[in-house]
């Protein structure tokens, strides 16, 4: 069995790359180990957006997985934030929430922050309709074409 172990010490070396350009002000960064195990994973859908509806367009391979989705009135939806994959955004721990320098510093996993270690997202959204291999929902946080890792009930 794999152990998943802390980074063993925090690096500042990129932080006029990441943090202050992006609007996040002072971060804690972290750095990896290349000893870290890595887990491949595939989207099994996407957000999508039109005319001013939102919808998860689930690939057609995972559409038998939808069976009895439809009694659903909600939905958790995550996602991967795929517009902040890069190794130095990754990097940052610690930000100033929503931003905003006169708030005090937070760890990013106190935050809905979109710099993350991972970049994986959650929203609740609200079921409004199924049809084959498409689910209209009420809203979600997430720009369209944005990859959905999974959903819970």
């Amino acid at each position: 069995m794999k152990t998943l172990r802390w980074p063993a010490r925090l690096s500042y070396a990129v932080l006029a790359l990441t943090g202050l350009a992006a609007g996040w002000s002072q971060p804690g960064l972290a750095e990896t180990t290349s000893a870290e195990p890595v887990f491949t994973m595939r989207p099994v859908g996407w957000v999508r957006k039109v005319d001013g509806k939102s919808f998860i367009e689930i690939d057609k391979r995972y559409q038998p997985a939808l069976l009895g989705l439809e009694k659903l009135t909600s939905l958790q939806v995550l996602y991967w934030f795929d517009r902040n994959d890069s190794p130095e955004k990754r990097a940052i721990l610690q930000v100033h929430p929503r931003g905003d320098p006169e708030q005090a510093l937070r760890g990013v996993f106190a935050t809905r922050s979109p710099l993350r270690p991972n970049l994986i997202a959650v929203s609740e959204v609200r079921v409004l309709a199924v049809r084959d291999n498409v689910i209209e929902i009420d809203a979600i946080d997430a720009f369209a074409d944005t990859p959905v890792l999974d959903l819970k009930p």
